[in-house]
């Protein structure tokens, strides 16, 4: 390779890297981290020796991955009050169809699944099941036999279960959820929200201990709409939203002098009834946020 080579090889990977390390950690800032840790790593391999550089790179920021997943599950496991994955506010591409069906794979629902999996487990599910890399490709990845691989695929598909987490929603039922919450916060009539919601409706608020927020999420049509009817709509008066993409979904972010200061999105099953209503409003994991 050139001197500028490298350089090149490692851009047209790292879209796919920054990807993988979001839904393996669940983290912006951690898995910007990851693609760069991957990057000085790249820069200092002797690339003469490197067949597959692709390959090579997925290895890398895999296994560095899996190591930064570990410690924050430690960390995980004192967290205060419900934890969700950091927001991602990108915009969402609707074709071609694959695009769609990718961007299925950051929803919160489904980042909360891959939750249950052991970091080995999750990182095999996601190249393999996700990225559609072979066991072979995968098994390198992971620095494991094959049978190995192929266990640790099978594990993850039972633990995880519910494939409608991955259910495509059409954006005009998105739309429409997000004008039905928003008109239920802003004026209070619930008619329209409860008319497109599961009676097993779920709502988690993500405050990490560092802003007033529900300690444990709320199950249930019934509290759910009477917690976004009674107090949500109170709370959030004096903020200014934004319509965005997050995690996929049509959301949103919310605005208080200027400031993001909340991130809300949606899941659906597979009948598009809402089944998850997740709210951000932990200051770490809003920093990385710019409004539009």
């Amino acid at each position: 390779m050139t001197a500028a080579e490298p350089t090149s090889v490692f851009e047209a990977q790292r879209k796919f890297l920054a990807g993988l390390a979001y839904r393996i950690l669940g983290s912006v800032a951690e898995a910007e981290d990851a693609v760069h840790d991957t990057y000085i790593k790249w820069s200092q391999a002797e690339h003469d020796q490197i067949e597959n550089p692709a390959a090579w790179l997925t290895t890398a920021c895999t296994r560095h991955c899996i190591d930064m997943l570990r410690s924050a599950q430690r960390a995980r496991l004192i967290y205060v009050g419900a934890w969700l994955p950091e927001p991602l506010h990108e915009s969402v591409e609707h074709t071609p169809e694959s695009a769609v069906e990718m961007s299925s794979s950051l929803s919160v629902a489904f980042l909360l699944l891959l939750e249950r999996l052991s970091p080995k487990e999750r990182a095999a599910y996601l190249l393999h099941e996700i990225f559609d890399r072979s066991y072979v490709e995968t098994a390198e990845a992971l620095g494991v036999q094959e049978a190995t691989c192929r266990k640790l695929v099978s594990r993850a598909r039972s633990n995880i279960g519910r494939p409608e987490v991955r259910n495509v929603v059409p954006r005009e039922r998105q739309e429409e959820l997000l004008a039905a919450f928003s008109l239920a916060i802003g004026t209070g009539e619930i008619t329209q929200l409860a008319g497109l919601m599961s009676d097993d409706v779920e709502l988690r608020a993500d405050g990490g201990g560092k802003v007033v927020t529900l300690p444990e999420p709320l199950f249930g049509k019934e509290s759910v709409l009477d917690f976004i009817a009674s107090r949500l709509g109170d709370y959030w008066k004096d903020y200014i939203w934004q319509a965005a993409d997050i995690n996929g979904m049509r959301g949103a972010i919310l605005l208080q002098h200027g400031r993001v200061v909340a991130t809300v999105c949606f899941s659906c099953d597979t009948q598009n009834r809402l089944v998850g209503i997740y709210i951000v409003r932990n200051p770490d994991k809003l920093s990385q946020l710019i409004p539009d």
